[in-house]
């Protein structure tokens, strides 16, 4: 039998099982049995079956649902479940579909009759008979460990109020059973109901196994990226990949900040200090990863939220514009004596580093010197652009006990910078822009 057992309740002692758990009916008059009371409905759950032989015929397979009913030494099948309720049951309350006499049963797991999973056989042969009459397939844990359990007594004779009545009867019924084993916990420990913490742990342990399969069967990144399906992101992009993408060692989005403030902003007061709107900034930054991005529109005629979309770009790097291996070599360039010796020995730095940080470099110190220009109007000095851009575009990889003092030097770093600009970057050195 292939399916699922009846919503009405559900049984833990196996996982992924749905059964209904009737209590015995009010005593009632039995036609099958010369004693007083009717016989107990042990187990009753909506299931799959098929039949595969009978009358020693083979059958073709055809499930069908059907309300199976475990009721004194008979498997009863029904066709409506409703009819079948705890409450109600009694033997001539609806008309069978069919039903299996236990007695002399065998039932047993089955893997060869079908592809379905957790699929036993209950095989009948009547007394006196060799050849099996019926044979019926059916699907779920519990049932199969009931029937197991009823079909001993039956053999004997016994009915199945007697069966409940101790384990050591049950044992000593056990050498007349006709069942395959096919389990080598004892009987008794499968009635134990298991706690939902363990049903829990089990759905999570399918859970996890399921996505494991589906992370594995994934294709690496790279691929999707080869084929176009997944782009890198604006922010938090490594400036080097940037730049290679978008085919220019500056990127697009540095030069539409910089062109919008130097249209609109350079004699703003503050421009570069006073912070914008941050959750407007946030929008920006999230429309630059995912659409063209015109800085024209009235949403963005707030100059300090363009410069902040550019700091927060700067900071997002992977790697500084300034490089990690370049950090400590240019704070010890601050700190030498010897102005001109200091200033050959960045412009050495800056030109050992990778084109696109030149090029950045250059593009961005080029714009600065224009707003420092616009000082009296702006309030941007030499010394504050190096407050601001100082650890904006240098940092160390590991902070250390030294951050406040070095956080000096880079500062002086960018003074420097754009104090010798036109010494330090020279067009002979710089490819094109």
């Amino acid at each position: 039998m292939n399916g699922k057992l009846g919503q009405q309740g559900r049984d833990c002692s196996y996982p992924g099982t749905s059964v209904v758990v009737v209590e015995p009916p009010s005593p009632a008059t039995s036609p099958d049995s010369n004693d007083s009371s009717t016989p107990e409905l042990e187990k009753a759950g909506l299931l799959n079956k098929t039949k595969i032989a009978e009358g020693g015929r083979k059958l073709r397979k055809n499930w069908n649902p059907s309300w199976v009913v475990l009721v004194g030494n008979s498997l009863v099948f029904f066709k409506d479940p409703k009819s079948q309720t705890p409450s109600s049951w009694k033997p001539g309350n609806s008309r069978p579909e069919s039903s299996v006499d236990l007695r002399g049963a065998v039932v047993q797991w089955t893997n060869d009759l079908s592809s379905k999973k957790n699929v036993f056989k209950v095989r009948h042969t009547p007394a006196g008979r060799d050849v099996p009459q019926t044979t019926v397939v059916l699907f779920v844990y519990y049932f199969i460990d009931i029937l197991r359990y009823f079909i001993s007594p039956c053999i004997l004779g016994k009915s199945n109020v007697s069966i409940l009545v101790s384990l050591r009867e049950r044992e000593s019924c056990s050498s007349g059973l006709s069942v395959k084993k096919t389990f080598s916990r004892p009987l008794e420990r499968k009635f134990i109901p298991r706690s939902a913490s363990n049903v829990e742990n089990s759905e999570r342990k399918r859970v996890r196994s399921r996505l494991k399969k589906f992370i594995l069967k994934r294709p690496p990144l790279q691929n999707l990226q080869e084929k176009g399906l997944i782009k890198d992101q604006v922010f938090g992009c490594h400036l080097e990949m940037l730049c290679e993408r978008e085919k220019n060692n500056v990127p697009r989005f540095v030069r539409l900040c910089t062109e919008a403030v130097e249209r609109r902003g350079l004699e703003t007061d503050g421009i570069y200090r006073v912070s914008g709107n941050l959750a407007v900034i946030q929008k920006l930054r999230f429309l630059v990863n995912h659409e063209k991005l015109n800085l024209e529109q009235s949403e963005w005629e707030d100059i300090h939220v363009i410069t902040g979309a550019l700091k927060l770009f700067f900071r997002e790097l992977p790697e500084p514009l300034v490089p990690y291996g370049f950090f400590t070599d240019i704070l010890e360039t601050v700190k030498m004596s010897d102005y001109l010796d200091k200033v050959d020995r960045l412009k050495s730095l800056v030109l050992s580093m990778p084109p696109p940080n030149q090029d950045t470099m250059r593009f961005m110190f080029s714009h600065l010197k224009r707003v420092m220009e616009h000082s009296d109007s702006n309030r941007m000095s030499t010394q504050n652009i190096g407050i601001v851009f100082g650890p904006t575009l240098m940092r160390p990889e590991r902070d250390n006990v030294n951050m406040a003092i070095n956080m000096v030097y880079q500062n002086q770093a960018v003074e420097l910078i754009l104090n010798e600009f036109d010494r330090i970057f020279r067009p002979s050195n710089f490819t094109s822009l």
